[in-house]
Formats: structure tokens, sequence, C-alpha cells
């Protein structure tokens, strides 16, 4: 664990930010960070609402839960790992994003137990590891045409998790894929999937996720660190 303070290595990081996107002539505001506070405390999460984060995500229902009766409202929460279905009822009104919707038995229960529309990124297995979840590329497009069935799930854009490789070309790679399929469905005009954002890139690659279009950028380890 960084012994910087959460305020130190947001700087870092926003500072990283706006040099990549000089670079590209991008607007650093187009950028989201979310603080992966699922390996932290809830003083660590507050930690980083306190250096002016807004964006906090958890993977578990539990983890997810106990922040919130502590933080509740101050953060805009992101459900970033694998959901299962009876799980959605624990967390469904107190997220204001689902990163992995992959199947239509999940899109169902999402539709059912939501009060609001929900915001929903599609998971894509663009790096095609047996390990991870997502679609396959291939399905992506006749997967969200199904979903206009479920008016209360809007599709905001697609989300990946790249390999774990130092090979930079194989991890850009899943980005422009990504990226590629984005547009394609955002030219698609489908009211309830507008599919602008890109959800890609954590502490070990952001800056390559970025340069290929990245939205939100999901951070962990470099922002909040690892406490347990």
């Amino acid at each position: 664990m960084s012994n910087q303070p959460v305020k130190n290595n947001l700087q870092l990081i926003k500072e990283r930010i706006q040099d990549i996107c000089a670079n590209l002539n991008r607007n650093p505001e187009e950028i989201k960070i979310i603080a992966v506070t699922k390996y932290v405390s809830i003083d660590r999460a507050k930690e980083a609402l306190e250096a002016g984060i807004v964006h906090l995500g958890e993977n578990r229902d539990e983890g997810l839960l106990e922040k919130w009766e502590e933080i509740g409202e101050d953060a805009t929460w992101h459900f970033i790992g694998s959901l299962q279905s009876k799980k959605v009822k624990n967390v469904i009104n107190h997220v204001g994003y689902i990163h992995s919707l992959d199947r239509i038995s999940l899109a169902k229960e999402l539709h059912k137990r939501t009060e609001d529309t929900i915001k929903c990124f599609v998971q894509v297995n663009a790096s095609e590891e047996a390990s991870k979840h997502g679609l396959a590329q291939e399905e992506v497009i006749e997967f969200i045409e199904k979903l206009k069935h479920y008016p209360k799930i809007e599709v905001v854009g697609l989300m990946t998790m790249a390999p774990h490789t130092e090979d930079e070309s194989v991890i850009r790679g899943c980005f422009k894929q990504l990226r590629m399929l984005k547009d394609q469905i955002q030219d698609m005009n489908l009211p309830y999937a507008p599919c602008e954002e890109l959800s890609m890139g954590m502490s070990n690659d952001y800056h390559i996720a970025i340069e290929e279009g990245a939205t939100f950028i999901r951070i962990g380890s470099s922002l909040v660190g690892n406490e347990q």
C-alpha cells in the first residue's frame, strides 16, 4: 500500500490524465475516476470523497451495503463486479451504475427491481479469456437489441477488462476494439442505448485506456491503496 494519502495520489493521477489528454486534444473533464474501494476501509473511502472523488466502485453486495450505511448518497456508487441475479435486490436502489450487464436473466431482474431507470454498461470480454466474464464481441449487438424489451435499462456504454500482460499492444488492441464496437452501437441511434461511455482502464493501464477513448477509469491500488 502506498504511504501517500489519497489526496496526493489523486493529484498525481489527475496530472497524468491532463498530460495524456493534452497530447490527444481531449478535455480531461471527460475522464471520470471511479475509486475502487473494495479492499479498503470505510474511513479510506471517506478519505477519497474528501479528496474530491465523486464515484466509488464496489464489486460485492456486502461491501457496497456496508459502506453505503456510512456514506450513502454522498457518493455516486458503481457496481463493478459480476452480479448474480439473486443479489440484484440488495444493491439495485443504492447504485447509479451497473458495469457488468452480460445476460438477459440479469437484465430481467434489474428491470424488475429498479425504482428508476438504471444506467448500465454492457460487459464485453474483449480479451477473449475464459476466466473473464462478459459477452464475446460478436454477441454484443444482438444482446443490446434484445434490451429494448426492458425500458428501465439504459445502456450508457460498454465495459471491459484488459488481460494481465506486459504487452501494451495487446492491451491497446482490446481497448481499441471496444471503442470501435461502442461507435458502431452509437451509430444505431437506439433511444435506450446511447452507448456514449467506455468503462475501461485500471491502475496499471488507464493511460492506454484514455488514449483509446475511455470515459470512466476504475482505479484502486494506485489511488486508495489496498488495506485489507
